[in-house]
């Protein structure tokens, strides 16, 4: 934000030097970037952060001072004489689309006559960076400068129907903005149109068809209100950003529409004649009301700033910032209104914040004791630094990717199916510019980066959100579910001991089962759906080789994708003594032969509840298909593990059990041994 230290003094009547205002704004949050002389001038750049819109303009970068200083601030009458006709019988406005225009004023002036700008007022708009253009579009452009208003000056001979009608676009619809580009209108976008045709695009740009020149005699001057998101995607998807679009993505004072509106007709009858009508035509919805008070407790201060300000030094800060004092002060405490242009203002902290910086933070000693309490890790710190634990202990290695990613990369692994694809429109980001479904395809990413630099053994991992809903209906947990991915060379029964060792650390009383998975990605009978406690825990297998070879990878991969959630839900993170074993384990093999729609699943289960109480674990010794067996068959080598917490078991003892469990399988199953 560029101001006029000429243009400021207009308002506070300082006698202090620029140096001593520029450390004082700096000190207080507004930071100067520099300050360079503008003819007879001194143009101050000044950083507004995005919760200070009210600084957008010279008013506020003047209250600031005001207060610094301890000066009064001027603010401009804005009284303009109007005449006995009333604007409602010349034009109307109609808002169709409350939700994208909460407010539309215009007011008309007859009979100006268009020219150029008086030396004051192109000195003042060249020494900020804008050119001069004629009195009247001059006019608006300062009163935005002013304030922080946008406004916009529609030749209202031109306007057909000579109305105003605030809508959506309509299919098919362009507009040739004053910068003679044509832009296409989609239903998203909020359109100003007269009563036939688009004549600007709200908050954002003008028409050029209706915009003044020298030959305009009648001035409809537009005073609005625009919802700052949908206007941020519109300029954005246009690629057409302007001072208007700036202020209203970080929101304007609605109360100020109308005194903004006041002092452009002012101005331009001063500069440019004409004949004002009375009452402005609104539409819209009615502007917000009366804020709800906040309580600033005295005793707080000195709490959180470590300097006790005075009582009296406190009431003076907020009041002279704008905040109404709500009742009288007592000893303990003090209630506060914040005004209309401080949005950012709802907390007590806030309140003693603003009295921080305007006390001055270099008040503030280096060596003060603030009253600190450290912060503990909470559930989700320690179920991810334990998940850090065993992957990097199984040599993975921790990657932080992109949150965005492109087409081509979020159709590399689709576990969820085609969900809608979130999108960021913008002008920096054309390509890449879809938030991730998926940890997947980041990470696979990463791997063909690594493979090209000569690196082919990069098991990465990463712990982080994917985005699936856009809607703020849908709690956090469903829209930007937090995962753990990753992507390894290894082969998948590896990878699938990773995923159990990693449940076995953090919930070690949880059941982890595998079944088949739908994933396309996956290779044929390569690919499992993870369950965890019977629920959907995520996706584990590996991809199919026209996956990896689309990305040029050299060797197979397996992924893997799970719900971070759902394992903190389950996490058990005191851990429980359990006895060592005092006594030797027996283990004993099964090769059973079965039909090819027998899952391990299945059998594993069968197996672990036939096998007595004795039975310590069930293992995975592999799967056969081949010569010595049928086409239609298979084979699992199972491995079972007996153990006696109190004696030494014998073999007749197991042998019964073994038995059992042969039987068992042969009636449910169908298996037989080899």
């Amino acid at each position: 934000m560029i101001v006029s230290w000429e243009w400021l003094r207009e308002y506070v009547p300082l006698q202090v030097s620029l140096e001593d205002a520029v450390r004082r704004l700096t000190m207080a949050g507004l930071k100067v970037e520099s300050q360079s002389a503008a003819g007879g001038d001194w143009a101050i750049d000044v950083e507004v952060t995005s919760n200070r819109p009210d600084c957008l303009g010279h008013l506020g970068i003047a209250r600031e001072l005001s207060v610094l200083f301890g000066q009064p601030l001027q603010i401009p009458d804005a009284n303009p004489a109007a005449s006995s006709a009333k604007t409602s019988e010349a034009t109307s406005v109609t808002v169709e689309c409350p939700e994208l225009c909460p407010q539309y004023s215009a007011r008309l002036i007859r009979g100006v006559k268009v020219g150029p700008s008086p030396a004051w007022l192109s000195r003042r708009l060249q020494a900020i960076g804008q050119p001069s253009i004629n009195n009247v579009v001059d006019v608006s452009n300062y009163v935005l400068m002013e304030c922080g208003q946008p406004l916009h000056a529609f030749d209202f001979d031109r306007l057909r129907g000579r109305k105003i009608v605030v809508r959506r676009g309509r299919p098919g619809e362009k507009l040739i903005a004053i910068n003679q580009k044509t832009y296409d209108l989609t239903a998203d976008m909020c359109v100003i149109a007269d009563a036939e045709r688009p004549v600007g695009i709200g908050g954002v740009m003008g028409g050029l068809e209706t915009e003044i020149g020298p030959s305009a005699r009648n001035v409809l001057i537009e005073a609005a209100n625009f919802t700052a998101l949908p206007l941020r995607n519109t300029a954005r998807k246009l690629s057409l950003f302007s001072d208007a679009s700036y202020r209203f993505e970080r929101g304007i004072d609605p109360q100020q529409l109308d005194w903004a509106s006041r002092r452009a007709c002012q101005l331009i009858l001063e500069l440019a004649g004409g004949e004002l009508l009375a009452d402005p035509v609104f539409a819209g919805t009615p502007l917000p009301g009366k804020r709800p008070p906040i309580t600033l407790r005295f005793a707080q201060v000195p709490r959180v700033l470590g300097i006790d300000v005075p009582r009296t030094e406190s009431v003076r800060i907020l009041s002279a910032l704008g905040n109404v004092p709500d009742g009288p002060a007592t000893d303990e405490s003090a209630r506060f209104v914040p005004p209309s242009w401080r949005r950012d203002l709802s907390r007590e902290i806030d309140l003693i914040e603003e009295v921080a910086r305007i006390h001055g933070y270099d008040a503030i000693p280096q060596n003060v004791d603030v009253p600190l309490q450290p912060s503990h890790r909470n559930r989700r710190d320690r179920v991810t630094d334990a998940a850090r634990f065993v992957f990097t202990a199984a040599g993975f290695y921790e990657a932080v990717t992109m949150a965005f990613c492109s087409d081509a990369e979020c159709d590399l692994f689709t576990p969820r199916g085609e969900l809608p694809r979130l999108r960021v429109e913008h002008s920096s980001r054309k390509h890449e510019n879809i938030l991730r479904q998926s940890l997947v395809p980041g990470l696979l990413t990463s791997r063909q980066l690594n493979e090209r630099h000569g690196t082919f053994d990069a098991n990465l991992f990463e712990i982080a959100k994917v985005y699936l809903k856009s809607s703020f209906e849908e709690p956090e947990a469903r829209r930007e579910p937090p995962m753990i991915g990753l992507v390894t060379s290894r082969p998948f029964a590896d990878a699938k001991g990773i995923v159990e060792s990693l449940a076995r650390r953090i919930a070690p009383q949880v059941s982890v089962i595998a079944k088949p998975s739908e994933v396309k990605q996956f290779a044929p009978g390569r690919g499992a759906d993870i369950y965890l406690n019977g629920t959907l825990w995520g996706w584990l297998g590996e991809l199919d080789r026209s996956v990896t070879d689309g990305i040029d990878l050299k060797e197979a991969i397996t992924v893997a994708e799970l719900d971070l959630t759902l394992l903190e839900t389950n996490a058990q993170l005191v851990p429980k003594s359990v006895p060592l074993a005092q006594f030797p384990a027996i283990d004993r093999d099964l090769n059973f032969v079965v039909d090819e729609a027998v899952t391990w699943e299945a059998l594993e289960s069968v197996v672990s509840a036939s096998a007595g109480t004795l039975l310590e674990r069930v293992g995975f010794g592999g799967q056969y298909r081949g010569k010595q067996i049928e086409a239609d068959k298979k084979s699992y080598l199972v491995t079972l593990s007996y153990r006696a917490p109190d004696r030494t078991l014998t073999a007749e003892e197991v042998d019964g059990w073994q038995k059992k469990v042969i039987d068992t399988c042969a009636a449910r199953l169908g298996a037989r041994l080899r």
